[in-house]
Formats: structure tokens, C-alpha cells, sequence
């Protein structure tokens, strides 16, 4: 294409040089030839008229625009129309003996070598041999002396090959380098617009990541982060997914399904999942129809109609931390552009995610170190005041029978001296489960394994509990026998303890406790069944913390650690504690232990 258009720019040029020729011929036809034979000067008017009116027509001609093809028409004809007029000349003046006008025929070898160059220029000198030979004869045979003269053919032959071979190798040599030329520009071109689309592409890259990076809060940076997405790339879904602990945790998604399929704060396993081959090659995988399943949860993202997706790894240095996925409803929907892209998304997301994970890392610990510290504080106020109370019916009681000893009759001695042993019991209590508290915590709680019977330990535990007190009665319900279980009894017994207290405490005076013990599955069960307030949902977790408390009207004296101590021990033992209840319908706890 580049080749016939600079034919065709040459061809322009030459009708210039055709119009010019006109009037030059002219002049050599009527001013500078004379002793013309007969009928060769109308001949010499008739070829000059041609050439004017070719001339003319080739001028208007080759500035018309054609098709490549009729172009190369244009180029041949007129080519041939030069040749020709250029033989006719030398035909008509043949008569004048060493007459210049031969030498018109350079002007076709010329021309035919700055067309088409080395062939061109090859082709048209053995062309015009026959046009050399046949008016050296014409002139011989009409107008001798001199007679046929071989050298006036070889000798301007050799000019016309010699001045052909020339032009046509220079015109081939420019035509390379301007090819060269053309190919080195428009290559530069190519540069100059990839630079510009990766420039666009890096700036898009950097503005996506500066929305993700513009807030710690997740999702508020998330919200900027897809209005900027969304702008540069559309989507029907998008997420960001990291992986911890071997799972797959998704972080942030938006799109279709996000609220079903892989919705935010979800976990899977990386087992098989295309996050699996993110890690381990730190590529980005281009899903181009996901109709045929590949991954796990392509299947779901099918049901959704979305069928192209592109994941892109979040880096870290060199490390793969989790990905970024865009999926579309169309298959083969993503560009180069668009891969290039979110690949590049990775990159500059993986440290600003990594900041953003590490942020609420801490903010949870600096929440659960603030919870913690007004557990404590509460803690503190509770023991004082839990302290209090025994401590100041001790001293009072002490006081009372040192003072009025004598006068107090044996029955009121008795009663301040059991007051005093009650008291003691629930400091010693106290300081017990504190104590037990600070071990569990530092790992130092020891344990003393044998055989035990469970059945045993339930009733025993449940008739201490009824014997202690009046107003609640409680009910064991074991079957026998039950397996024995590999434990640690006096431990077991606390926790029994506790829960029949615990029970105990919370039911309303006449009511009735009851223990049930079974086996099933492989393990004992021991539910402890009260008919008290209950505890809420939201409150279920925070009893079996350190501290954990619930306040409320039905809220009752305590240190907050038995159940904590409670589910220490079962969980030492192989087992778990847990509750059953809701307002106002009681509360089931219960303990399960593996048999031997």
C-alpha cells in the first residue's frame, strides 16, 4: 500500500513534467527541425498533438482518486502512453542523421525505474531494443549514408541499461529505507500509544488505590474504592477475598449475589477453590466462560447468570496475601486492557489491604483489651464489695461474742458462730475461685485423672445442694449404671457444684432443680434445669467469659468466674459446657464428657 501510493504521488508529478513537454515539443517541431521529407512534418504536428491531448488527459486524470487497483492501471498506461510518443519521435526525426531526439528514450527507462526501480528500469531497456533496432534500420533504408550501424543500437542500449540498473537499484534502496523509515515510526507510534495506555492504566490503578487506601475503616474505604472501579471498569460483581489460617475469608464484596454467594465476613476453605492457585502461582486467572465449572464456587456464580471472571492476586512483595475477583455476566467479556488492569489492581492493593486488616486487627484487640479492662474494673469493684459483706459480718459477729460473751445464751452463741463459719466459707470461696482463676490463665490448674462414676458424682452434688439450703428443691435423675469416665473427680464435682448452685440461685423460691445424667454418642450428658429468668442470646457468650456478668433486675451477687472455671475444667476433661434458655422459660445447662 505504502509502494503504490508514492507510484502514484510520482505519477502526479510526471503529468506535470508531460504538460511541460508540450510546448518544448512544439518548439522543436516548428522552429528547430527543417528539410523535413515529405508528410514527416504533419507526422511530427500529429505526434506533438497527441502528446498534447494525452497530456491533458493524464493531467485531469491523476488527480482523481482511484481504487488501488485502477491506479495501477493509470501508472501502466501511462507508461505505455510515454513510450509510445517517445518511439514516434524517434521514428519522425530518424531522417536527420545524429539527431538528439533519440535520446528521448532515457526518458521512459527513467521513468520506468522510479516505478517499479530495478526491473522497471531492466524491463523497459530490453523494451525499447526492438524501438533501437528498427529505427536504425528505418534510417538506413530511407536515408542512407550512413548504412545499418550496429553500434547506434549497442551503444545506447548500454546507456539505457547502465542509467536503468542505476536509478532502479537507488529507487529500490530508497524504497527499503523509507520502509524501514515508515516501520521504525510507526513502531514508535505503537510505543508511544502503549506508554500512554499504561500511563492511563497505572494512573487508573493508583486512583483505585488511593480510594481503598483513603480510610482504615473497611467499609468506607470499600465504598470509594468501587465508585472508582465502577467507573474505570464495569462489573456485575466484584470482591476482595484474603486468606487466613487456611481459609479463604471474604473482606469486601458488592455486585450480584454478594448477600448469598460469598457474602462478607464468610470463610471457606482454600481447598479447591481458585484462591488455591492464586497462592501457589501469585498469576492472575482469567475465567473467559465459567459455564464448564472449574472452581467450587463457580457453580454458584453460574446459578447467578455470571459467566467471565478475572482474579487478580493481591501482593505483598512477592507474596500472594488473597485476591481480587471482577466477574461479568457476558463470557469472554475482559480486554487485554481490562486483565492488565485488575492485575495491576493487585499490586497496588495487597499493601494497602495488608494496612487495612492489620488496623482492625488491632482496633479488636484494643477493643477486647478495653472490655477487658472494665471487666476488670468491675472485677475489682464486685470482689471489694463481695469482700465486704463476709468480711464486715465476721468482724461484727467476733466482736459480738467477745464483748457479751456471758450475757449471749448458748443458742444466739451458736447462731453468730455458724454466721461466721457461713461467711468464712463464701471468703474462702471467693479466694478459691480467684485463685483457680489466675492458674487456669497461667496453665498451672493441675488435675488428678482416674475412673470415675458419674451418676455417683451427680447425686452426691445434688444432695449436698438441696441439704444447704430449704426453698428450691432439687431433683437427680441418673440411670444406672452409666460408663465411667477418665477425670479428675474434685474438679468435676466444682463444676457440678457450680451449676446446681448457679441453678439454685436463680429459681424462685418452691420451684425445683432438676439434674439429669445420660449416655449418648460415646458421651455422658449432664443437664442441670432450672425454671429462673433465663438468660438472653446476647448474653449467652458473656456468662462463660472471665468477669462476665449480666446485669438486670434478676442480676444476682457473684464474682462472674464460675462458669468461666466451670467450662475451663470440661474443656481440660475433653468436653464442652454449654446452655439452653430464653427469657422467662429457665435455663439448661449442659456438661459433656467422653466416656473412657
Amino acid at each position: 500500500m505504502i509502494e503504490l501510493r508514492r507510484r502514484w504521488q510520482l505519477e502526479r508529478w510526471i503529468s506535470w513534467v508531460r504538460v511541460a513537454a508540450v510546448p518544448w515539443a512544439v518548439v522543436e517541431v516548428g522552429l528547430f527541425s527543417e528539410n523535413y521529407p515529405a508528410g514527416y512534418e504533419l507526422a511530427g504536428w500529429l505526434t506533438t498533438a497527441v502528446l498534447a491531448a494525452g497530456a491533458t488527459g493524464f493531467f485531469f486524470l491523476d488527480r482523481r482518486d482511484f481504487s488501488p487497483r485502477r491506479q495501477k492501471v493509470v501508472c501502466l498506461s501511462a507508461l505505455a502512453f510515454d513510450t509510445l510518443i517517445v518511439s514516434a519521435y524517434a521514428f519522425v526525426y530518424s531522417f536527420e542523421p545524429g539527431t538528439p531526439i533519440r535520446q528521448l528514450l532515457f526518458f521512459p527507462v527513467v521513468e520506468a525505474a522510479l516505478r517499479y526501480g530495478l526491473i522497471g528500469g531492466v524491463s523497459m531497456t530490453f523494451a525499447q531494443l526492438p524501438v533501437l533496432v528498427t529505427t536504425e534500420l528505418w534510417r538506413a533504408d530511407r536515408f542512407e549514408p550512413p548504412p545499418f550501424t550496429s553500434d547506434h543500437v549497442a551503444f545506447p542500449f548500454g546507456l539505457h541499461l547502465l542509467t536503468g540498473a542505476i536509478i532502479g537499484w537507488l529507487v529500490n534502496r530508497l524504497g527499503r529505507e523509507t520502509a524501514l523509515a515508515e516501520e521504525r515510526v510507526a513502531e514508535a507510534e505503537r510505543l508511544q500509544n502503549q506508554l500512554g495506555r499504561r500511563i492511563d492504566v497505572l494512573d487508573a490503578a493508583s486512583r483505585c488505590a488511593r480510594a481503598l487506601g483513603s480510610s482504615l475503616e473497611l467499609e468506607e474505604a470499600f465504598a470509594a474504592f468501587n465508585r472508582e472501579l465502577r467507573g474505570l471498569l464495569p462489573y456485575d460483581r466484584t470482591a476482595i477475598v484474603l486468606a487466613e489460617d487456611g481459609s479463604a475469608r471474604v473482606i469486601a464484596a458488592v455486585g450480584v449475589g454478594a448477600d448469598s454467594v460469598f457474602a462478607p465476613g464468610t470463610r471457606r476453605p482454600v481447598v479447591d477453590s481458585v484462591l488455591e492457585e492464586i497462592l501457589a502461582s501469585a498469576q492472575p486467572v482469567y475465567r473467559r466462560d465459567m459455564q464448564d465449572a472449574e472452581y467450587e464456587e463457580e457453580q454458584q456464580f453460574v446459578e447467578h447468570g455470571l459467566r467471565c471472571r478475572i482474579v487478580a492476586p493481591l501482593l505483598v512483595g512477592a507474596r500472594a496475601i488473597g485476591m481480587i475477583s471482577v466477574v461479568r455476566f457476558e463470557p469472554h467479556s475482559f480486554t487485554d486492557e481490562e486483565i492488565e488492569l485488575v492485575s495491576l489492581l493487585g499490586r497496588f492493593l495487597g499493601s494497602t489491604v495488608q494496612n487495612i486488616r492489620a488496623y482492625e486487627s488491632e482496633r479488636t484487640t484494643v477493643e477486647e483489651l478495653r472490655r477487658l479492662s472494665a471487666l476488670r474494673a468491675d472485677f475489682v469493684s464486685l470482689v471489694s464489695h463481695e469482700l465486704r459483706s463476709p468480711m464486715a459480718s465476721v468482724i461484727g459477729s467476733a466482736k459480738t461474742l467477745r464483748q457479751r460473751w456471758r450475757e449471749l445464751t448458748p443458742e444466739q452463741r451458736e447462731s453468730f458462730l455458724g454466721l461466721i463459719d457461713h461467711e468464712t466459707a463464701r471468703l474462702a470461696d471467693l479466694v478459691g475461685d480467684v485463685l483457680d482463676t489466675s492458674r487456669i490463665e497461667s496453665g498451672s490448674f493441675s488435675y488428678s485423672f482416674s475412673d470415675i462414676d458419674v451418676g455417683e458424682l451427680v447425686r452426691e452434688s445434688a444432695a449436698a445442694a438441696e441439704r444447704g439450703q430449704d426453698e428450691v428443691a432439687v431433683r437427680a435423675d441418673v440411670p444406672v449404671p452409666l460408663p465411667p469416665v477418665r477425670g479428675d473427680r474434685d474438679r468435676l464435682r466444682q463444676v457440678l457444684v457450680n451449676l446446681i448452685d448457679n441453678a439454685v440461685k436463680y429459681s424462685p423460691a418452691g420451684e425445683q432443680v432438676d439434674v439429669e445424667a445420660f449416655a449418648e454418642n460415646g458421651r455422658i450428658h449432664v443437664e442441670v434445669r432450672d425454671r429462673g429468668p433465663g438468660v438472653a442470646t446476647e448474653h449467652q457468650r458473656l456468662i462463660f467469659e472471665k468477669f462476665g456478668r449480666v446485669s438486670g433486675a434478676h442480676a444476682k451477687p457473684g464474682t462472674g468466674l464460675g462458669l468461666f472455671i466451670a467450662r475451663s475444667i470440661a474443656e481440660a476433661h475433653g468436653g464442652t459446657l454449654e446452655v439452653r434458655s430464653a427469657p422467662q422459660q429457665g435455663a439448661v445447662f449442659t456438661l459433656a464428657l467422653p466416656v473412657e
